[in-house]
């Protein structure tokens, strides 16, 4: 079997899985499934949480997309008349009190051919990164070092690079390189030297994707019960806002499927039901949210 046969058939079962765990910390909401078709080639399964408990609003999709490549990915890829294929699972949670932190994930393939079908490139990329809205430091440390467990096997030097590497792409250029959470992981190209390394690969992407209900789930369930104020809500909806304005602006992901004539709804289901914009807000002096600016820039929590 194919690495991307192989791949696909992974992120359809983490796909599953991953929705039964974050059911069952919701207790109340499921998942709606719809399956789509894309016009130029392949389709997908979006998966929608909406009104629970626990989750706001969350989707956790998976599409397995291909056929000729569109003039704008031509020039960014610098390439000409070329074909590809896509596949990956995406996922964001948006969690209702302002404790519980949102969540973005993925893991995906792609694979470029020539006009004769030949493959003439192909990498994984991926990661996780996590949004507080308010931090309590141990959830950092068990979200950074469970993603670290996972990573380290691999080699120790890649944890570090990833890290730097998500805490460099997550920010909001546009605002002095402010993050938009606390980070986490993030790679992309890694190319197959030879099929052995692509199987090394392979191993590598699924260790990330096994790891992040592991990652998530514990902090979920410290923090679902803590009373919130509307206040904090109100904090929690600015910081959505910096989010809406990141995956929107700068995020590639998004980009690349608006532009290779992705389904709308399913890009666009990374933005939260509710956010805010004030202008030039600025939190209290000494307040639990003018600390939370602080931890919005890079830290080592391993």
């Amino acid at each position: 079997m194919s690495v991307k046969d192989q791949f696909t058939s992974y992120i359809h079962s983490l796909q599953d899985r991953i929705c039964s765990g974050l059911e069952a910390m919701d207790g109340v909401a499921t998942f709606a499934e719809d399956k789509w078709e894309r016009p130029g080639g392949g389709g997908g399964r979006t998966r929608v949480i909406a009104d629970g408990a626990v989750f706001e609003k969350g989707g956790v999709n998976t599409s397995i997309v291909h056929g000729a490549l569109p003039p704008a990915m031509q020039q960014a890829f610098g390439v000409k008349d070329s074909d590809f294929f896509a596949c990956g699972l995406s996922l964001v949670i948006h969690p209702l009190n302002p404790h519980v932190p949102t969540v973005h994930a993925n893991w995906r393939f792609f694979e470029l051919y020539d006009k004769k079908g030949n493959r003439v490139d192909g990498w994984f990329g991926g990661g996780a990164d996590l949004t507080p809205y308010y931090l309590v430091p141990d959830d950092a440390v068990h979200f950074h070092s469970t993603l670290k467990n996972a990573i380290d096997p691999f080699g120790p030097e890649l944890y570090p690079k990833y890290k730097k590497h998500c805490d460099e792409y997550f920010s909001n250029l546009h605002r002095d390189g402010e993050m938009r959470g606390i980070g986490g992981v993030f790679y992309d190209y890694l190319r197959p030297a030879d099929e052995t390394d692509a199987q090394r690969l392979l191993a590598f992407q699924m260790a990330n994707g096994d790891a992040f209900l592991h990652a998530y789930l514990p902090i979920v369930a410290r923090r679902k019960e803590m009373q919130y104020t509307d206040e904090q809500v109100q904090w929690q909806e600015i910081r959505r806002g910096r989010y809406v304005e990141f995956n929107l602006v700068h995020d590639r992901g998004t980009l690349f499927g608006l532009k290779t004539n992705g389904r709308t709804e399913s890009i666009l289901m990374s933005l939260p039901p509710r956010a805010r914009w004030y202008y030039n807000h600025q939190p209290v002096p000494g307040s639990a949210e003018e600390q939370m600016l602080h931890y919005y820039r890079p830290h080592n929590w391993v």
